[in-house]
């Protein structure tokens, strides 16, 4: 036994330890905290992140790292976890903790000002705080350093190694050939998906939304349900995952793909080996590869007409006055209707990625410094009516719509694009090593598809790199061809073009 690498375990534990626990104050912040009482929460997570902070920095950690990284007699999983811990030890030593306070402060008060913009559906209450945030996140990237474009070190923190040149790369093209994709489609007749838009009971879709999750795989042993303005899924461990949802009567499609989706990030989390908790090893890779396993079992699954050839047999038993004369076939152009739209969670396959698109364009824009954050809102709105077509009615329905700026979180929404390219290249691999992958899902059987991922997936954590995973998997780096494919293949049959 190498002592000194188990010190380093004790210690990454810990400081595991102290990050989950603000990961359950902010779950408990966009869950169930009471409005009168996010003052103190605020200092309770500035007072936490602080502690890990300096714990993951003290000189004794440190050099506890250094040792490790010339010591040869460690194996091949271990040399990764020190050589990926020290990756991430260099970035935090650049902060001081009076910056990781005062930023984690900032986040918390932005979060209530989003909270209480989108109540009042007023943006001017969020661009102040918003304003505070973005001089911090813009100071972040400074401080890591960058050698092209400053959005580059915010985008290596969700994708590592992305930067703006690869992004450009990928979604030139990828506009180019959604667009010639949408030109089609609005030269055919228009599906009608009035069925999803009736009167569907709240307490009836929560019923159904478990029993999707269920079906998906979640184990509620070890994770649970709520419902939360913004949809998301977040970890304490693999063995405490919890996802959240919304609910809207009037739409089944906001809740239904809401599950599905924050249930594939969820799967991924509870797939994870817990034997390496608080290591690398026990952690996903990129948000990418943690958004491919969310679109995979959203769309290549939960948009198929296979998955509902089962499903809705049990989404009847839930609403036999709304979909007793519905077909399969009808459900399934109904769920994959196309059409421009305002809000990104709710957009179709196609114009997901414009929605996508819209945000990484403002960011880069926000990061140069050629947009400030009281112009957001004409920016955004200006590019809705170019890329969609659509009109902005108010903020709730606009800039206010994604709680991700709220968070700090600049450099994330480019991932749900990268996302969608590597679950179509997975599911494609998938399809092929499993023996009657589309039978089993018809059948209601998703165990074989949760296998293949566990086995492919999951339980490597972040041994490989996100594109070194995609090469190991499917024999090349990420392809757009794949997502291209899939998706031009199944709207020519659903559009008939």
């Amino acid at each position: 036994m190498n002592t000194l690498y188990e010190i380093y375990r004790k210690e990454m534990s810990k400081i595991a330890d102290v990050g989950h626990a603000i990961a359950v104050l902010q779950w408990d912040k966009e869950v169930y905290l009471p409005k009168g009482s996010a003052t103190f929460r605020s200092q309770q997570i500035a007072t936490l992140s602080s502690i890990a902070h300096e714990l993951f920095t003290s000189d004794s950690f440190t050099d506890l790292l250094n040792k490790l990284s010339v010591d040869d007699s460690l194996s091949e999983e271990q040399s990764r976890n020190i050589a990926l811990t020290k990756r991430d030890h260099e970035k935090s030593t650049k902060f001081t903790t009076e910056f990781i306070v005062k930023k984690s402060q900032t986040i918390s008060t932005c979060f209530q000002a989003w909270l209480s913009a989108r109540e009042k559906n007023d943006h001017t209450i969020y661009l102040a705080p918003l304003t505070e945030l973005m001089k911090i996140v813009r100071e972040e990237a400074e401080i890591l350093g960058y050698e092209g474009h400053p959005y580059d070190a915010l985008l290596d923190y969700y994708e590592p190694m992305l930067t703006v040149e690869k992004l450009e790369a990928l979604f030139t093209p990828l506009k180019q050939e959604l667009k010639t994709i949408l030109h089609k489609i609005s030269s055919r007749p228009q599906v009608d998906n009035s069925i999803l838009h009736k009167h569907y009971d709240k307490d009836e879709q929560w019923k159904f939304g478990i029993e999707v999750l269920r079906n998906m795989g979640y184990n509620f042993d070890m994770g649970r349900q709520d419902i939360a303005a913004h949809p998301f899924t977040t970890s304490f461990s693999s063995q405490d995952v919890r996802v959240t949802t919304r609910i809207d009567e009037n739409d089944l499609g906001n809740m239904t793909w809401s599950c599905i989706h924050e249930g594939g990030h969820a799967l991924y989390e509870q797939g994870l080996d817990p034997k390496n908790y608080g290591l690398p090893l026990g952690k996903y890779i990129s948000l990418g590869i943690h958004e491919s396993q969310s679109r995979l079992w959203e769309n290549n699954v939960g948009r198929s007409k296979t998955y509902w050839s089962h499903m809705l047999i049990t989404l009847k038993e839930h609403f036999p006055n709304q979909l007793t004369d519905v077909s399969v076939q009808d459900f399934y152009k109904a769920i994959n209707k196309v059409a421009p739209n305002l809000i990104r969670t709710e957009a179709d396959e196609l114009h997901y990625h414009l929605h996508v698109i819209i945000r990484y364009e403002i960011e880069k824009e926000l990061m140069e410094k050629t947009l400030e954050i009281k112009d957001i809102k004409s920016a955004w709105n200006t590019k809705y009516k170019d890329y969609l077509g659509v009109d902005v009615p108010d903020d709730n329905n606009g800039f206010l719509q994604d709680v991700h700026w709220a968070h700090g979180s600049i450099g994330y929404f480019p991932t749900y694009s990268i996302g969608s390219l590597y679950a179509a290249q997975f599911f494609d691999e998938a399809s092929k090593e499993i023996t009657d992958l589309d039978k089993q899902i018809g059948n209601g059987d998703n165990a074989p598809l949760l296998e293949w991922l566990r086995e492919h997936i999951h339980k490597h954590g972040q041994f490989y790199d996100a594109e070194d995973l995609c090469k190991k998997i499917t024999g090349e780096g990420l392809n757009a061809k794949y997502f291209i494919d899939y998706v031009s293949d199944k709207y020519a049959e659903i559009y008939g073009f």
